[in-house]
């Protein structure tokens, strides 16, 4: 018995999307983000955002990171009607959070910006 071409794509393309998925979920985000690059900017007058909460940046931070959380960086930085040419770097504990930041920035039209991942790795490798 033959299937029909339509239901064997769409089994096909789940089989890749779900493969996709897997591959995806094993990524890192924070083993992505060389933090030499994130230094280089810093050391270069980067902006540097700390997205974690009050209580994480309390407990320890990079020298001269202002502190927003994730969830209200293009907010606040759109407040303060900050160029969007402006070099910045977030980090956070993971990379997660200042990966999603960083993506609200770009998609805002922030130019210069750097997800510099996970806080402990970025002191790590200073």
């Amino acid at each position: 018995m033959q299937q029909h071409p339509t239901r064997f794509l769409n089994q096909v393309a789940l089989l890749l999307f779900a493969g996709l998925a897997l591959v995806l979920s094993t990524v890192s985000i924070a083993d992505e983000m060389p933090p030499a690059v994130a230094w280089d900017k810093i050391n270069n007058g980067a902006m540097i955002i700390d997205v974690r909460t009050e209580q994480e940046f309390a407990a320890g931070h990079l020298d001269g990171a202002i502190n927003i959380p994730f969830e209200l960086v293009l907010k606040q930085l759109t407040k303060q009607k900050l160029d969007k040419d402006t070099a910045i770097v977030l980090y956070c504990r993971s990379g997660r959070r200042s990966g999603i930041a960083n993506n609200d920035l770009v998609e805002a039209g922030f130019t210069q910006t750097y997800n510099g991942g996970g806080f402990e790795h970025l002191i790590a490798h200073q």
